[in-house]
């Protein structure tokens, strides 16, 4: 990450004593979330004052700590009149606060942000975390305004290509940013044992188990019925049967995790099956895992468990739909040459099973190759540094063509 306390590069004094402003429905988890706080800091580290409008949540101390301000704001409402009204509540703060650059990390604080930004006479961005259904002519329209920036930042080259695909007259302002993650966070040596060991009490996994890690929010798009007829499967064969499964994540909403309950009591697994919810430590909880999977049956914009994973040098799986190919190099079963996971056919159970029987077969020397590509391939495309560079320097861009 790039250091707060770093002398500032006096060659471009741009961001110097601006404020950029983000604005994003809450401040809970995820990547557009962490993404938020992780751009607050470089700001910071420039000199900049990094404001986030947003209703709250568990990443808000981490974001102060980190050099950003919390502006709290009803970003996350959908009720038309409460948007409307937004234009005009978020207009005050960009006055008050004498904002430079306004950044909408989602659509309903997009359209907030877009109007808002037009009344003061300020540049407008906008990043694409999601690929967004564009099941109907309304939803493209509602979706839109997320292709009416200034610059538009897509997490990668797959959702840039979407995006120009749907909205031709942004093809222009399109620059493809991928997630970032902190390498000194994901990084196994710096991982005490004490923290993995801490993880398996607290999930109840016996000494003997191998831990199979799902983490997602609770979402019938993730995939998580589709694992469990993987699973299913795996059972049926003869195989996992040491294998304690972990979904870590956040319920999406009660009905889906209802459901899911409902599915593992059907299938003879609530007691092989866990729902965690939240996980705090995602990087020892890789280390824990034999196996990490990411079954996703529905386009992403980018791919967040996978490049994590890797840079823990965990066996990944996911769905070889959006970027897969972006975060997950070589569909071939590793250890081939190069590869650094596995991508299977999305809600195909089959292919999943086949390819958690393979990642859990590996022989260590088989693993430890793995792992080294799949760091290196990290090292090289998805660190923070890099995702942070690029995005400020869009920042400077357009304050100095303005």
């Amino acid at each position: 990450m790039i250091n707060p306390t770093r002398a500032l590069d006096l060659s471009d004094h741009t961001l110097l004593g601006r404020t950029i402003l983000q604005i994003l429905p809450a401040l809970h988890s995820g990547g557009a979330e962490r993404t938020c706080v992780d751009i607050a800091a470089a700001l910071a580290s420039e000199g900049a004052r990094g404001l986030v409008a947003a209703s709250g949540g568990r990443l808000v101390s981490e974001l102060q700590a980190k050099g950003g301000l919390w502006t709290p704001f009803p970003a996350a409402t959908k009720n038309p009149i409460e948007m409307m009204l937004n234009i005009s509540r978020l207009t005050q703060i960009l006055k008050t606060e004498q904002v430079n650059l306004i950044h909408a990390r989602s659509r309903a604080p997009a359209w907030a942000a877009y109007y808002a930004a037009r009344r003061v006479g300020i540049k407008f961005v906008t990043t694409y975390h999601s690929s967004y259904a564009a099941s109907s002519p309304i939803k493209l329209q509602y979706n839109s305004i997320m292709a009416s920036g200034d610059m538009i930042i897509a997490n990668s080259n797959y959702m840039a290509r979407r995006i120009k695909e749907l909205y031709p007259a942004a093809q222009d302002r399109v620059t493809v940013i991928p997630r970032g993650i902190d390498l000194n966070l994901f990084c196994p040596s710096q991982i005490e044992p004490s923290r993995v060991q801490r993880l398996r009490d607290q999930w109840s996994v016996a000494p003997h188990e191998r831990i199979l890690l799902m983490p997602a929010r609770l979402s019938a798009r993730k995939g998580h019925e589709t694992l469990i007829d993987a699973i299913k499967l795996l059972l049926s064969r003869g195989a996992a049967r040491d294998l304690r499964v972990i979904l870590a994540g956040d319920a999406h909403s009660k009905s889906f995790r209802k459901t899911l309950e409902a599915q593992l009591m059907r299938a003879d697994l609530a007691s092989f099956v866990h729902c965690v919810g939240h996980c705090e430590d995602m990087p020892a909880a890789y280390l824990a895992a034999a196996c990490v999977v990411a079954p996703a049956i529905v386009p992403e914009a980018f791919g967040r468990v996978g490049v994590e994973a890797q840079a823990m040098g965990a066996p990944v799986i996911i769905s070889d739909i959006g970027a897969a190919p972006e975060i997950i190099v070589g569909s071939s079963r590793p250890p081939a040459q190069m590869a650094t996971g596995w991508r299977v056919p999305p809600g195909n159970a089959d292919a999943l099973a086949s390819a958690i029987e393979e990642a859990l077969s590996m022989r260590a020397s088989a693993r430890q190759t793995l792992a080294h590509y799949a760091r290196e391939h990290v090292h090289k495309n998805f660190s923070i540094e890099k995702m942070q560079r690029s995005t400020l320097d869009v920042y400077r861009n357009l304050l100095k063509s303005f």
